[in-house]
């Protein structure tokens, strides 16, 4: 049986700054998240946490701002990894392949901010280093983002296009729930 873990990517507090970043989607992100993560802790499954930190000490992910703390709540266990990263890819510069290969992980469940950059990347180059790859889709966001043409693009079409890129091709988006019944309430490691 393949072994599973939960990687949770950049759930910072930066990321409630509108005045920064402008509008977002999928206001309950975060409480899938939470859900997620206390499943995964409550039957034992491995956690990985990741947080950005911005070179750019205009950003709300600076390590300088409160912006660049963890939100509460997704703070790691003693015993959860946390890596830090400056880029896009979790991967890059921290590790995290290391680690995941050292737990023996197989299959990572990805959760997080935002969609369509570190969760989008990560998820990315996790399937071209040959994990399978579940990206939970109501347990992640996206802002609105202005085209190089000058077009805008509403949060949730960011979001939904993010996803169709990655649908398939990198990984199999599924909801909060059907993770919860796959890994959780059918997990080996329920007592």
């Amino acid at each position: 049986m393949k072994k599973e873990g939960l990687l949770i990517v950049d759930v910072q507090k930066g990321f409630d700054e509108t005045d920064f970043w402008g509008e977002r989607n999928n206001a309950n992100a975060e409480v899938n998240m939470l859900i997620l993560l206390g499943a995964f802790r409550e039957v034992g499954l491995p956690v990985f946490h990741v947080q950005h930190q911005s070179e750019n000490e205009h950003s709300p992910l600076h390590p300088s701002k409160l912006g660049y703390q963890l939100k509460t709540g997704f703070e790691p266990k003693e015993d959860e990894l946390l890596f830090i990263k400056n880029v896009n890819s979790a991967f890059i510069g921290t590790e995290l392949k290391d680690a995941l290969d050292k737990e023996g992980i197989e299959h990572i469940v990805i959760i997080g901010l935002t969609t369509n950059h570190c969760v989008s990347t990560t998820t990315r180059m996790a399937a071209n280093y040959g994990f399978g790859v579940s990206l939970i889709h109501d347990a992640t966001a996206a802002f609105k983002i202005h085209s190089y043409d000058g077009k805008v693009f509403s949060a949730q079409d960011v979001h939904e296009s993010a996803l169709a890129h990655l649908h398939q091709e990198f990984a199999e988006i599924i909801s909060t729930e059907e993770a919860l019944t796959r890994w959780v309430r059918t997990s080996p490691y329920m007592q």
